[in-house]
């Protein structure tokens, strides 16, 4: 069966449209980032972690340590925006990958 030209282009703008949207709600109901920890960032007794190296034995200490649920790391030219989160750990790092510091913000 040939159908007119006109039909199939149409068609195939319908199935495209059509195939947008299930690719968009994917997205949608895709779940977040795992977060870890009980969400109660504690930084009280991190500051045996200034001048470590940040490598990923020591941000996991870091995020265990602090209970916090997220670990941020912020490099010398990352921007950050100046929100609150009290489940977060921000690790500031120097361009020779050492902590500088490491607060809940």
């Amino acid at each position: 069966m040939t159908f007119p030209r006109s039909f199939r282009r149409s068609s195939l703008r319908g199935l495209g449209v059509i195939a947008g949207a299930l690719g968009v709600s994917a997205c949608v109901s895709t779940p977040g980032p795992q977060v870890a920890g009980d969400g109660r960032c504690s930084d009280a007794t991190l500051g045996w972690a200034v001048g470590q190296p940040a490598d990923e034995a020591t941000l996991k200490r870091l995020s265990r340590e602090s209970g916090a649920g997220l670990v941020n790391p912020i490099a010398p030219s990352t921007a950050v925006r100046h929100d609150s989160r009290t489940d977060r750990l921000r690790v500031y790092i120097d361009a020779q990958n050492r902590i500088t510091a490491a607060r809940c913000e």
